[in-house]
């Protein structure tokens, strides 16, 4: 290595962030224990045999190291340089996947070379990140502009998703969704947010109360609908600051509902329930126009809006939930309560729950877990690994390991926030949005609250793919934060 280089190379690990590094090394630690614990075989007790998953993951944290020093080596110019052409040549590389890789469990999404397989989807998540981090530090830039760059910013995060949807990888692909957070905090409105919130919690309800009826509606719509009501009406008075106009949608929603409780209830009328309520909304949409013509207040029409979309939404659920696959379906009803199937879908759920509260506060002990030496909980040395801390490290082991992610995650927003320039802050925000939505969703399907989408968790999880994309994520970060001082 020439002087020069030698030097800068010098200054880049003075300037590195070596908290950050502490806690990577101490959580891939962690989880190769966490991996052999998990894949302890009573044959084959040594933790370095490349026969065993603790051993191959060993090698894979050798070269994941390797690849960390490659990344820290590399001037942090050259990743806004190249952000687009790395992005273009992984969208080639999603493309091609599918006609390239084998079958595995109904996936298409590894690229088998000879012993190695690689998950392109992984490693698509920091070039992604690259390609977002380059729009936004482009000249005079700004999301809230016009709408174009709104277009512009979705296009980078869904055209990945679709090329991994075409894989059979849900779950890789609504990792991407994770970008969404870094928009809102580069200006999009809160709005968008919350008709995210508002359109999962619609599709929770309609699909949880699909079997009930009320008023001849299936419960889960008149749910919906009730919802839509109250939002309508908190929404008008934010918005027009006019306390007349939401205490008239109050009272036409109070009283028609009083008329179709009584015609309903007392009388036994026979109402066609469903078109009454649309009417009902209808009219309230209606009347909301009305007003913020009248008033000259174009916020309302926000209001009408998101009424609309909450009833439209509310009949493409249905829709959406059968284009899912069977077992995709079946796992989303055992979440909520709707089916049991202990020994289906809901098998590995259920097993893994008895494994972490088996464990109680201190655990079990490392490699006296029951649950995973009987090899209860399947896949548990990569998706479920969370289910072997619990189990042999109890809730202490487990509150750590919530801890690490957590001081991980905020150490990537504070050092988000110390960027000089917006490049190196939208990344760090995009590596700082992937790691929570892994550690949560991950831990959410692991204790019972998510669906099993099949998502690692960062580290922890066994597999080369994840392991080296996580790599990537977080070193390409600490190389451009190392180089703030020279800008």
């Amino acid at each position: 290595m020439p002087p020069q280089e030698r030097n800068k190379f010098a200054m880049t690990l003075r300037n590195l962030d070596w908290l950050t590094v502490a806690i990577y090394l101490l959580m891939v630690v962690a989880g190769a224990i966490s991996i052999y614990a998990a894949s302890y075989d009573f044959d084959e007790a040594s933790i370095f045999s490349f026969d065993e998953f603790s051993g191959k993951q060993l090698r894979w944290i050798v070269l994941s190291l390797g690849l960390a020093f490659v990344l820290l080596l590399v001037d942090a110019r050259m990743y806004e340089t190249y952000a687009y052409p790395i992005y273009i040549f992984m969208l080639v590389l999603l493309a091609v996947t599918p006609f390239v890789a084998p079958d595995i469990k109904g996936s298409h999404s590894w690229i088998v070379m000879g012993p190695v397989s690689l998950q392109p989807a992984e490693f698509a998540k920091f070039a992604t990140a690259l390609a977002l981090a380059k729009l936004f530090s482009g000249y005079h830039f700004t999301l809230n502009a016009k709408a174009g760059n709104y277009l512009r910013a979705i296009t980078i995060i869904i055209l990945p998703v679709v090329l991994i949807l075409a894989q059979n990888e849900t779950g890789s692909a609504l990792t991407f969704m994770a970008l969404f957070f870094v928009l809102y905090r580069e200006g999009m409105s809160g709005l968008i947010l919350f008709v995210a919130l508002l359109s999962v919690v619609v599709f929770v309800v309609v699909v949880k109360f699909s079997e009930s009826v009320v008023i001849g509606i299936p419960g889960g719509e008149f749910a919906v609908l009730a919802l839509v009501q109250v939002m309508t009406a908190v929404m008008a008075v934010v918005y027009s600051k006019r306390f007349e106009v939401t205490r008239n949608l109050v009272l036409w929603f109070a009283g028609a509902g009083l008329l179709l409780w009584v015609l309903a209830g007392p009388c036994s009328v026979e109402l066609p329930g469903l078109a009454l309520m649309l009417g009902i909304e209808g009219v309230a949409v209606a009347y909301l126009i009305v007003e913020a013509i009248r008033l000259r207040c174009s916020k309302l029409f926000i209001a009408a809006g998101a009424a609309v979309y909450g009833v439209v939404f509310m009949f493409s659920v249905h829709m959406a939930f059968n284009y899912l696959q069977p077992h995709q379906q079946m796992r989303i009803k055992v979440v909520l309560g709707i089916e049991q199937d202990l020994r289906g879908a809901g098998y590995n759920v259920n097993q893994s729950k008895i494994a972490i509260g088996s464990g109680g506060l201190t655990g079990k002990g490392f490699l006296n877990g029951t649950q995973t030496k009987l090899k209860y909980v399947p896949e548990q040395h990569t998706d479920f690994i969370f289910c072997t801390i619990g189990e042999e490290e109890g809730f202490v082991g487990s509150v750590v390991v919530t801890a690490l992610f957590l001081t991980l995650i905020l150490r990537c927003i504070s050092i988000a926030e110390r960027q000089p320039g917006v490049f190196a802050r939208v990344y760090a925000y995009c590596v700082a949005s992937y790691f929570m939505f892994h550690f949560c969703i991950n831990i959410g399907m692991v204790i019972g609250l998510c669906p099993v989408i099949g998502i690692p968790l960062p580290f922890f999880s066994y597999g080369g793919s994840s392991l080296w994309g996580f790599t990537i994520l977080l070193f390409v970060m600490l190389r451009l934060d190392a180089a703030r001082r020279w800008r």
